[in-house]
């Protein structure tokens, strides 16, 4: 009560008693309000058990992915999500998916830490926010029918825009990714890494409501009651067998012998580069040394040489010591050689290009491919001048790179190849165009010296398995210090060189001119799939209103 209220109350008493009457009945008095510690401290406990569920269940999603590759883990992860947000509010679905979302991008992307934890740890939180906006959708449709399907095509939903935003977004983590070696993966050749997503989540799912089902049981039921969980978990089983009777095409049309130089770096980590010219010559003595081993007959002769991303740490136009080189270990060979440089930009000081450059034998540089897609922070600092002055880090990105305008399909001897440099091979778009404008295999030229040994290329190498699946190509990865593989169009790697190795990959590959269905669809089933979801979430309200009985209404 408030101060002074027990003598108001006791002056009325008296006054009652001198004339007479009895005095009327005092409400009973209310309990003290809780403060807001107590209260917070109240839904905390209550929210406890599902916040550290869902905790795990972010651990169990990060070990889905490579280094670690337990698939099925994506299927756990996504049924727990489901059934921790099941019936709660949009906030508290938020809030699961926040907490979710956190430790997977942690364990996910802690190969970032070469650059700094806060890298990591700032990263993981910014993708970690689509995943609570994520947990909110899913507790909204959780509601109505059907809800596994509307949950699927959340998480698509949810890819597409992680995908697109902000700064051209950041593909690393989609369910797909996970699942590049599992019974979902032929799934890519229908309609690319969406609709692998889409049937993880949706198996994930279905799964979830089996279990939900089951533990409606747990204080008895007919096996009527037990049907709709029976029915969810052979919808689950038959999905995921599904996946494996997909074709996946591989029959070729021409072949072509590549090799593969993996020169090496002295170092990984930021600098990894060492002293100019180094890396350069790792990868131009690795060639000479085919070359030596061609002459010899221990060796079969290629069509033609891939270099990874970086192979020349000097301009090769600019710098004739550079340049030179590059031509003895071409003319060593003999055949055409995919040079990954780094080229300054001729009329813009500060910038550089990141190209793949066809390098004959005899006629020199030639056709060029530029990377389309530089990533924020690492190759171009968006903002430099307001933040460079606020993270000094940001200063050891000296230059920042200029984007390319056209896809990277070049000529490389006898073969048509699609260039894709680095990170782009996380991105549908650009591998999606490349094959449409005519490559017959792709090549990934990537340099992975600074996060070597953290994880980070086992994952790409894990994605360009999916997209060789998902295009019905075979796929190169060229790696300065690993790992460069050969990858066929079904998904198999059949060589591959591991890290900090200094080697050459030699293969017989596959060159196609077949297009997939997903080749054909392009981004219409992921556009479809994601405007389901979001329509199924807006409209939740309204359906779940109607499908409720009137009496439950009217207590509203």
């Amino acid at each position: 009560m408030p101060p002074g209220s027990s003598d108001t109350t006791e002056a009325a008493a008296d006054r009652d008693a001198a004339d007479g009457s009895a005095p009327p009945s005092a409400p009973e008095a209310a309990p003290p309000r809780p403060g807001r510690w107590r209260r917070l401290g109240a839904l905390a406990r209550r929210t406890a058990p599902r916040t550290a569920l869902a905790a795990c269940a972010g651990i169990a999603l990060g070990l889905a992915f490579p280094p670690y590759g337990l698939w099925p883990l994506s299927l756990v992860a996504v049924a727990a999500l489901a059934l921790l947000v099941r019936g709660r509010s949009a906030a508290q679905g938020a809030w699961l998916g926040l907490v979710l979302g956190l430790p997977f991008f942690l364990l996910l992307l802690k190969w970032l830490h070469v650059v700094g934890w806060d890298a990591v740890v700032g990263l993981s939180l910014a993708e970690a926010l689509f995943l609570a906006l994520l947990g909110a959708a899913l507790a909204r449709v959780s509601r109505l029918p059907w809800w596994p399907l509307w949950g699927a095509c959340l998480w698509v939903a949810e890819e597409c825009a992680r995908d697109r935003l902000p700064f051209g977004g950041f593909p690393w983590g989609r369910l797909a990714f996970a699942n590049t070696g599992s019974p979902f993966t032929p799934l890519a050749a229908l309609g690319g890494a969406p609709l692998v997503t889409f049937a993880v989540a949706l198996t994930g799912g279905l799964l979830a409501a089996c279990a939900a089902g089951l533990w409606g049981l747990r204080s008895g039921g007919t096996l009527r009651r037990a049907l709709p969980a029976v029915e969810a978990f052979g919808l689950a089983a038959a999905l995921t067998a599904a996946g494996t009777l997909v074709p996946v095409p591989t029959e070729a049309d021409d072949s072509v012998d590549i090799a593969v130089v993996q020169g090496n770096v002295q170092q990984p980590g930021m600098d990894f580069l060492g002293r100019p010219m180094q890396i350069l010559d790792n990868h131009a003595r690795a060639t000479e040394q085919l070359a030596a081993d061609v002459r010899a007959g221990q060796a079969h002769k290629p069509d033609l040489v891939i270099w990874p991303e970086n192979a020349s740490d000097l301009d090769p136009f600019r710098f004739p010591q550079a340049r030179d080189r590059i031509d003895e270990a071409v003319r060593a060979i003999g055949v055409p050689v995919l040079v990954g440089a780094l080229v300054d930009h001729p009329t813009k000081p500060g910038y550089v290009f990141n190209e793949g450059i066809v390098w004959d034998p005899a006629k020199g540089p030639g056709a060029s491919y530029t990377k389309q897609h530089p990533v924020p922070f690492g190759e171009y600092v968006p903002f430099r001048e307001q933040l460079s002055k606020i993270i000094t880090r940001f200063q050891r990105v000296p230059r920042d790179f200029y984007p390319g305008d056209h896809t990277g399909v070049l000529k490389v001897g006898p073969a048509r190849l699609g260039d894709v440099i680095c990170f782009e091979v996380a991105y549908d778009g650009i591998v999606h165009d490349t094959v449409g404008a005519g490559a017959r295999a792709l090549v990934i030229q990537t340099n992975n010296a600074t996060y070597g040994g953290t994880g980070q290329p086992e994952q790409q190498l894990a994605m360009s398995k999916l997209r060789a699946v998902e295009h019905g190509r075979a796929v190169v990865t060229a790696a300065t210090s690993g790992i460069s593989a050969v990858v066929a169009p079904d998904g198999k790697i059949v060589r591959k060189i591991p890290e900090f190795t200094q080697g050459v990959v030699s293969a017989r590959i596959p060159l196609r001119d077949e297009t997939t269905l997903a080749d054909r669809a392009g981004a219409a089933p992921e556009w479809t799939l994601a405007i389901v979801g979001l329509l199924s979430c807006v409209a939740s309200p309204l359906i779940g209103r109607r499908g409720r009985p009137k009496d439950e209404k009217g207590q509203q």
